[in-house]
């Protein structure tokens, strides 16, 4: 999350709202893969999926430049 504030308080901006729904996929993807029977976790991860991906497309279309930076430094694509 510190890599993409745009200032120490930063938590709502486009840029960090978008890492950290990265972190939680990961860590829900490590999960399920322990736990593949866990349909409840494979629905939020959906869930959040969707959200990240409803993020990007509204940084794509606000600043193509600040989304092409957050995808470089997640390393999305």
């Amino acid at each position: 999350m510190s890599k993409t504030q745009i200032h120490d308080k930063d938590t709502g901006s486009a840029e960090v709202q978008i890492a950290i729904l990265t972190k939680r996929i990961t860590d829900l993807a490590t999960h399920l893969k322990k736990n593949q029977k866990d349909n409840h976790s494979r629905r939020g991860l959906i869930q959040i999926v969707a959200d990240r991906r409803t993020h990007l497309k509204y940084l794509e279309k606000k600043s193509k430049k600040r989304y092409d930076s957050i995808v470089k430094k997640l390393a999305l694509k």
